[in-house]
């Protein structure tokens, strides 16, 4: 089962191109909002992770460094921390910093080589050990996860749909070798086709196909990195994550086989070698491969060419064990017709931040209510409208331009 989906569904977007003609509830809550940047330059901070200390209560930040927590009254929360790749790990007093909006500065940290204990080995055998030690290093017992996941389809500059969701994931055991689960809690939806318009990008499998990207537990889909003999690796740098000292390994195609391979980056940590982040991209040097995976359904005449891809898996150790904590897809290609005058360049991407997990009262998601890999998620969910969607739950803060598309898209149903 996994094979089939790995050449022909894999964490990728599945796309169907068809013709078409801050109020918040805060009674029970404390909210924390800022804007994380890098000390010494001031440049604005992405994907960092903001989290309630000693809890799984957290989110991420946007594409400008910006969030909002929202901390439940009833956990009596102390200490809130924000950490990122390469940069020390902040802690923060919840009382001092709830009310106005802080700017949040992280201090780079430099590694001292002298201090890491530089491998000699060949990384490929770091990789196939971090594998070896899932199992150690990751939760043997199902979690429930809460999620906020969002999708965003761009043409060029403009968005044309934009669809939210927080989601309950049932998460198995890593040593479990079925699909992860997901539902929809409440979601809504923002659409800006316009009549002129001549394609209708929708994209299929939202939040179950996005958890596909987690490769500590699907090791065999994807990149397939335990499939060694696919892949070049080397030793790239070392990095801090969470304060700890993280290898990270570079890896490339060593062979062309009948479905594209990945490029990238795996970051290990150096003394449990668990894996805690990995970012790459496919390999779509062969356009026809790469386009066989993307698209379900196109118009006849219609010439789709993906132009980029890009994917971010993060994780979270809590109490020895790591979590998914974060999951990006990007994707981008370009439109055109057989004989006409008509180009297009898109951006789909999907994301998702784990906003909180919990061991106790787990149980799986019943069937009929489970998002499955074939569905829309625009097509599960309501219009924007209520101001107050959210209420208590984190989210990731939209950037302006996501902001902007909101007002203007729910301005233009209010009118309708």
């Amino acid at each position: 089962m996994k094979v089939c989906i790995r050449k022909r569904l894999f964490i990728i977007f599945i796309l169907l191109i068809a013709v078409s003609r801050n109020l918040i509830a805060q009674s029970d809550v404390i909210i924390i909002e800022g804007q994380i940047k890098d000390a010494q330059n001031k440049e604005r901070i992405a994907n960092a992770a903001i989290t309630v200390k000693g809890t799984a209560v957290g989110t991420v930040s946007n594409s400008e460094g910006e969030f909002i927590l929202k901390i439940p009254k009833d956990i009596n929360a102390k200490y809130f921390t924000v950490s990122h790749i390469s940069y020390l790990t902040k802690t923060i007093s919840v009382n001092e910093n709830a009310g106005a909006k802080k700017t949040i500065l992280l201090e780079p940290q430099v590694i001292q080589l002298g201090g890491v204990n530089v491998l000699k080995a060949d990384p490929k055998e770091v990789v196939l050990k971090a594998y070896e030690k899932i199992k150690k290093n990751y939760s043997l017992n199902p979690n429930m996860m809460k999620g906020f996941y969002r999708e965003s389809i761009r043409q060029r500059r403009d968005y044309i749909s934009i669809t939210e969701a927080v989601v309950d994931i049932y998460k198995l055991a890593y040593d479990d070798p079925r699909f992860d689960q997901v539902s929809i809690f409440k979601g809504r939806k923002g659409v800006n086709v316009k009549k002129a318009d001549t394609l209708n990008v929708m994209l299929q499998g939202g939040p179950a196909v996005l958890l596909y990207l987690d490769v500590a537990k699907n090791p065999e889909i994807g990149i397939e990195l335990i499939n060694w003999e696919n892949y070049h690796f080397r030793f790239l740098d070392f990095v801090t994550i969470d304060d700890k000292h993280n290898y990270v390994i570079e890896f490339a195609p060593a062979r062309k086989l009948d479905y594209p391979l990945y490029f990238g980056k795996i970051y290990i940590q150096q003394d449990n070698l668990a894996i805690t982040r990995a970012e790459f991209s496919m390999d779509i040097s062969d356009l026809e491969k790469a386009t066989r995976l993307f698209i379900v359904k196109k118009p006849q005449g219609m010439i789709f060419v993906p132009t980029g891809t890009n994917y971010l898996v993060t994780y979270k150790e809590q109490d020895g064990k790591y979590f998914l904590n974060y999951l990006k897809i990007e994707l981008k290609f370009k439109s055109d017709w057989k004989r006409k005058l008509f180009r297009n360049n898109y951006t789909v991407i999907s994301e998702m931040a784990i906003t909180d997990r919990r061991e106790v009262d787990v149980a799986k998601i019943p069937g009929a209510e489970r998002f499955k890999p074939n569905m829309i998620m625009s097509r599960e969910v309501g219009a924007f409208y209520d101001e107050d969607f959210w209420g208590k739950d984190n989210i990731i803060e939209p950037e302006e331009a996501i902001e902007k598309a909101i007002r203007r898209i729910t301005k233009k149903m209010e009118q309708q």
